[in-house]
């Protein structure tokens, strides 16, 4: 089991205990670059909750991700520092191309994190 970056957990607890979805960041994950916002557990598992329950094939798995559902590990009391990062508005980065262009939901183990900076990483044609 490797070790978590120290200073990328306290920016885990911060994400975690600010109930904020505004701090972007960008991972690199097994080679994969990952950009976006963090948002804290809790309101990543409602939204992807949400976005099941409006589907007519997943719709059952909304349950999942609802409040007080499955490992709670990541929220812990504030003083832990979160096993996964959550990010929202996310896209791997692939090229010159970002999948999905419009933004998905990610959940990334942060002891897999073998790099990472603050800001969410975006191409420009100029």
């Amino acid at each position: 089991m490797s070790k978590i970056d120290e200073l990328l957990g306290y920016v885990a607890r911060l994400v975690e205990s600010g109930r904020s979805n505004q701090m972007s960041l960008t991972v690199v994950i097994g080679g994969a670059v990952i950009t976006g916002r963090l948002a804290p557990e809790a309101v990543w598992r409602q939204r992807v909750s949400e976005v099941l329950a409006d589907s007519d094939r997943l719709g059952e798995f909304s349950v999942a991700f609802a409040a007080g559902s499955g490992d709670e590990s990541a929220a812990g009391s504030g003083d832990e520092t979160p096993t996964h990062l959550h990010f929202h508005m996310a896209r791997i980065l692939q090229g010159t191309t970002a999948i999905p262009e419009t933004g998905g939901m990610y959940r990334v183990s942060i002891e897999d994190v073998s790099a990472w900076t603050i800001g969410d990483v975006t191409y420009s044609d100029h």
